[in-house]
């Protein structure tokens, strides 16, 4: 009996941590949200609120992969909510910051109130619903960068704060100095990259009350498109479920990210609508416990203990 027994379905909304916003249950993030042409960008944006997605990622050092100035996707961005201003209304809006070309990293209190300043500009907008830390810069004492981020939630330029790539050790050092809970951690997560259950984040995760915002649920295309034995062992098993239920390979995959119990918000990438819209067909997939370990353990290559 227990071998049938289905996982509790994703719920049709979550919350931005601990008393918090609600969110939709997958994200859109705008890593590769480039170009100039504004009205196929509107189409994209409005694409991701028909599949249901309310929670927006994006930061401000996405630009330069693509080609493009540091800032340019927030600057996109900008231009969309300039055209359609009710838009922004719709989502949650999230941000990052912290990583500059050449630096790498920087959280001073000083370029973290730059930097937020800086984004709120590009954007046109006068609040983040969130703003999180891209990658932690080991050279700021975490006290003076949760004073920095106090001040910018006090200010109201921010309704809560976040880390990504954040070890644990690094979210409990930061949290110590902060009045208020950390929102959200974004770390890389799916089925090819178990590190944030292996480092215990999510469990972490768990303990606090976090969101957890997933970044590359597809393994950076390795799902999709598998290289080797185990990506080829993950996507078998995938396609396993998705053929009984009726949706790609791709929605398996992000179902399979949201049946963790951390409550993993997957921030879908794609920059296709009909790909978009494909994301949604996740909340349709059920799990049994042992379909789910199934890919856990072709992922993993060895039983479990």
């Amino acid at each position: 009996m227990s071998l049938a027994r289905t996982l509790p379905a994703t719920p049709k909304q979550r919350f931005l941590g601990p008393g918090g916003k609600p969110i939709s249950p997958l994200a859109w993030g705008m890593w590769r949200f480039k170009g100039n042409d504004v009205q196929a960008a509107q189409a994209l944006v409005e694409a991701a609120l028909a599949a249901g997605i309310t929670l927006f990622d994006t930061a401000d050092i996405y630009g330069p992969d693509n080609g493009e100035p540091f800032g340019a996707s927030e600057a996109l961005l900008g231009k969309v909510f300039a055209a359609s201003p009710g838009l922004r209304d719709q989502m949650v809006l999230a941000s990052k910051g912290g990583i500059i070309i050449g630096a790498p990293y920087d959280s001073s209190a000083e370029y973290i109130a730059a930097a937020i300043d800086a984004s709120l500009s590009r954007l046109g907008v006068d609040h983040l619903d969130l703003w999180q830390i891209h990658r932690p810069d080991i050279l700021t004492h975490p006290q003076e960068v949760a004073k920095a981020l106090e001040t910018a939630v006090a200010s109201g330029k921010i309704g809560a704060v976040g880390v990504s790539n954040f070890t644990p050790a690094q979210i409990r050092s930061l949290k110590a100095y902060l009045p208020f809970p950390i929102a959200t951690t974004q770390p890389e997560f799916s089925a090819v990259q178990l590190g944030a259950i292996e480092s215990g984040e999510l469990d972490l995760a768990m303990e606090l009350g976090m969101a957890v915002l997933g970044w590359s649920p597809l393994g950076q295309g390795r799902i999709a498109n598998p290289t080797n034995a185990r990506e080829q062992a993950v996507a078998a098993e995938l396609d396993a479920i998705a053929k009984t239920q009726g949706v790609s390979r791709t929605a398996a995959a992000y179902a399979w990210v949201m049946a963790h119990p951390a409550g993993i918000v997957p921030i879908v990438g794609s920059q296709q609508a009909a790909r978009i819209a494909e994301a949604a067909d996740a909340l349709k997939v059920t799990w049994t416990r042992a379909l789910w370990y199934k890919v856990l353990v072709a992922s993993r290559q060895e039983p479990l203990p």
